[in-house]
């Protein structure tokens, strides 16, 4: 007989959430829709916290909480530790020191990682061209390697929704339809890229459209979850020897 300790609220939950306050639609691929994912999720929100105000302000405060709530979610029971949001790498270094489980709060963290796997420059496709900095590549050990930085800034639906959250209801065709040309025209004019990293965690659900139209690999914040699920929380493989 297996005596298990007990003490948690909640038991089999794989990856934790640090979750920053928005309320545009995330459709299926998204990491704050649980419904697609093939992990267990926990959620601790972060309210107050938003896109617009990580992109333009993170403070110490914001790192203060965000460390606070990586421990909470570490008490409860949870594997590792992602984020909401890609910019949340100008606090990995901190917040992975804070605690003692895996901690991967950017997609970003595998920009070395994919630079390793094809020895060229690596495409990134950012919510922000313009507020990704030198502190953010430093944060997922990224400074030395080449990339191509490809913005959404000037989109339309995408920057009213996300970057300056102007408004909730999102023509979700319409943003992919301008991540695709934003990307699109990324390659085209930097064929090198051989692989892609979305910095951005409201991307994944593009990923499949993406690599139909520029035959690259794409890299995200949903499938490294899934990978770090899976290396976390290792099962018995099934099958026969013969």
């Amino acid at each position: 007989m297996t005596i298990h300790p007990g003490g948690q609220n909640i038991c089999g939950v794989s990856i934790g959430v640090l979750a920053l306050e928005s309320y545009f639609p995330k459709p299926p691929g998204h990491i704050k829709n649980p419904s697609s994912l093939n992990f267990t999720v926990y959620y601790e929100m972060l309210d107050g916290i938003t896109v617009p105000t990580l992109l333009a302000n993170p403070t110490g405060e914001m790192k203060d909480r965000l460390i606070a709530a990586a421990k909470r979610l570490e008490a409860k029971g949870v594997h590792a530790i992602t984020g909401s949001c890609g910019f949340l790498a100008i606090f990995q270094k901190e917040i992975a020191a804070a605690v003692s489980i895996p901690v991967f709060v950017s997609s970003l963290i595998q920009v070395p990682l994919v630079y390793q796997m094809t020895q060229g420059p690596v495409g990134v496709v950012t919510a922000s061209a313009t507020s990704l900095t030198d502190k953010h590549w430093d944060g997922v050990g990224a400074s030395h390697v080449p990339v191509v930085v490809q913005g959404l800034d000037h989109t339309d639906e995408f920057a009213t929704v996300i970057l300056r959250n102007e408004r909730t209801a999102m023509d979700l065709a319409k943003v992919e339809a301008e991540v695709l040309e934003a990307v699109q025209s990324m390659v085209d004019q930097n064929p090198d890229i051989r692989a892609i990293v979305l910095e951005c965690t409201d991307l994944p659900p593009y990923a499949h459209s993406l690599q139909r139209a520029v035959k690259r690999p794409i890299f995200d914040l949903t499938t490294l979850s899934g990978m770090v699920h899976e290396a976390a929380t290792r099962q018995a493989y099934a099958g026969f020897i013969t």
